[in-house]
């Protein structure tokens, strides 16, 4: 399952970089989302599989902390960039006459810096109140990755206040960035039921639907975890391994099975790579 979120979110990368049709705000977004799905399984699950295959169930306090901090960066800066398409998708859909005009090349690179600015933010927010916890006792974690609230269990003293800062950031963070899509959507869709043509409406719900899929498996699974007191239940990896490992191999599926743009571009790479082996022959 991870070489195939690998495997496709590269594709989608490379086929957008090599296209000149989808060199547009959307593709421009969706490129962006492929490489944090890369990067966000690739900061959890190599060292599970190792863990799992090599039985080497150990890591240092440094590199948890790394780990954690790396998490919280890029899942984050993930939280933030879904919320900017879904502003994309408002402006391509409310403002279509100004959508060039708004998201010229220097602002679609502005926004997307901007989420990574405020992933690194909310990163040292969840992890400085953990790493400066003591942690004298326990030292097995009850998750096959470190995050906030499994290393806290461990602590030696209170873990009132990291905890509550803990759920603070990260329940504003999904919240905030959730209201912020639904009340985008809400008006998406408020402009589309006003479009008299079927064509017209199925284009237009057509060029979110994939959007909304990713939305909804990506902050279903955050919204248990983090918006609520910080409790431990059974079924928490389980929900963890879904946005961690399922979600990015999901969404390269997601959005090539639902877009014809992305799918007919990745025929023409292939097309390509087949024509140039065959000219490499003769």
């Amino acid at each position: 399952m991870y070489m195939l979120t690998v495997t496709g979110n590269l594709l989608i990368l490379v086929t957008i970089y090599v296209e000149s049709q989808l060199h547009t705000p959307m593709y421009f977004f969706l490129s962006n989302l492929s490489f944090l799905d890369l990067t966000f399984s690739t900061v959890t699950v190599p060292r599970s599989l190792v863990h799992f295959l090599f039985s080497r169930t150990t890591i240092s306090f440094n590199d948890c902390i790394t780990q954690l901090f790396f998490f919280h960066f890029i899942g984050g800066t993930e939280c933030l960039h879904l919320t900017l398409m879904a502003y994309d998708r408002y402006v391509a859909i409310c403002n279509p006459l100004r959508y060039t005009t708004i998201m010229n090349r220097r602002a679609c690179i502005l926004l997307v810096f901007s989420t990574w600015v405020g992933g690194f933010i909310h990163a040292c927010a969840q992890t400085f109140p953990v790493a400066m916890l003591p942690f004298c006792g326990p030292n097995e974690i009850n998750h096959f990755y470190c995050d906030s609230h499994p290393l806290s269990l461990l602590a030696c003293s209170s873990t009132i206040i990291s905890e509550t800062a803990d759920m603070v950031n990260s329940g504003t963070l999904t919240l905030g960035c959730f209201l912020v899509v639904f009340i985008s959507y809400a008006y998406i869709i408020s402009t589309i039921l006003k479009i008299r043509s079927t064509e017209g409406k199925q284009k237009a719900f057509s060029t979110c639907a994939s959007h909304l899929m990713v939305v909804t498996v990506f902050f279903g699974p955050c919204v248990f975890i983090y918006m609520r007191p910080p409790v431990t239940f059974s079924g928490d990896r389980l929900v963890s391994v879904f946005y961690t490992i399922v979600t990015p191999w999901l969404n390269p599926f997601i959005y090539t099975l639902r877009n014809e743009k992305v799918k007919n571009s990745m025929k023409k790479l292939g097309g390509r790579k087949v024509s140039f082996l065959g000219t490499g022959m003769h």
